[in-house]
């Protein structure tokens, strides 16, 4: 089964106002160091922390809620960053737990690095984060690439280090999205080459162009079309490094995961809608389950690759329902 991203997307000639132009132009260069956010005066202050890697790039992360609470990490997906998961930080914090995302290397705040875009790294780098907040009994929860670092994480580290209770893949890319003569149902490298040749040509427009069609479903005849939500993705994309959006596209699409995979022994919960024109189910979420032992599938009729966001209200309760149990 091949994806239906293809090449040309059709362009759109209204989908940025102004504003959104001034706002990304607004996004700050963060140091390499701690930072402090403004808060309300009498307020505690959240920290915007950096860890650094062992081969020097400083990582930025998020860690809200009680220190003794459960803790649920979220693994955001390509060329996003830890904003991506506003819904599920939100909603988890107000329940009780510890949440913290982090943005991968090259993406969001981290370091705009040349090197390591390669699933290898993405994993290494969030054990880095994690050992720093000695993170225990943690739930790892991880959206389309990011399910992809989480597998190779949960297999790599936080196993063998005992520190994972649970997993979570949302339309993850894992096994292998290429098309290989052993993954004969893949995606023809073309389609990856097409990404490759759209993000180097204009990425500003490209990027547009996804989040305003297959991403969400957006292209959809009855779809509900968000602005802000269009704008919030173009914004996460445009804050991080064309290099390593253009390298991460190699990651995501050629990494096989098989073996990631079948070492997953914590109760991992598979979730994908079948309308996601970006990672084809059956040759992802199918597969997972398949050599996940003792995994749980949910497949959701007509939601889309992004549907963490467009179905909050509805992947949410599931997630907590999950974790819980």
């Amino acid at each position: 089964m091949t994806t239906e991203f293809s090449f040309p997307l059709s362009r759109r000639q209204t989908l940025i106002a102004g504003a959104t132009v001034s706002l990304a132009m607004a996004v700050p260069a963060f140091a390499a160091e701690k930072k402090q956010l403004n808060t309300p005066k009498g307020a505690a202050p959240m920290a915007q922390e950096f860890v650094k890697t062992k081969d020097g790039v400083e990582i930025f992360y998020k860690d809200w809620g009680p220190k003794d609470a459960q803790p649920i990490v979220f693994h955001h997906g390509w060329p996003l960053s830890s904003d991506d998961w506003d819904a599920q930080m939100l909603f988890f914090v107000n329940h009780g737990y510890r949440v913290v995302a982090h943005d991968r290397r090259g993406h969001g705040r981290s370091t705009q690095v040349s090197d390591g875009h390669d699933m290898d790294h993405y994993a290494a780098d969030a054990a880095a984060v994690f050992e720093h907040l000695d993170l225990r009994n943690a739930v790892h929860i991880g959206h389309s690439t990011g399910g992809g670092e989480v597998a190779r994480y949960v297999a790599k580290f936080g196993q063998p280090q005992g520190r994972v209770a649970k997993a979570v893949l949302v339309a993850a890319v894992p096994p292998l999205m290429l098309k290989t003569a052993s993954n004969p149902e893949g995606t023809p490298i073309e389609v990856f080459n097409g990404f490759r040749e759209a993000l180097a040509a204009n990425r500003a427009q490209f990027f547009l162009d996804v989040a305003a069609g297959p991403f969400y479903g957006f292209n959809r005849p009855d779809a509900k079309v968000s602005q802000g939500v269009i704008e919030n993705w173009w914004r996460q994309g445009m804050a991080g490094s064309a290099k390593a959006h253009y390298e991460g596209i190699k990651a995501f699409s050629e990494t096989d995961q098989t073996e990631d995979l079948k070492a997953i022994t914590v109760p991992t919960l598979i979730l994908q809608g079948d309308d996601d024109q970006v990672v084809p189910y059956k040759d992802a979420s199918v597969l997972q389950h398949k050599l996940i032992k003792g995994s749980t599938l949910k497949i959701y009729p007509g939601f889309p690759h992004g549907m963490l966001t467009t179905h909050a209200d509805v992947i949410n309760p599931d997630l907590l329902a999950f974790i819980k149990g």
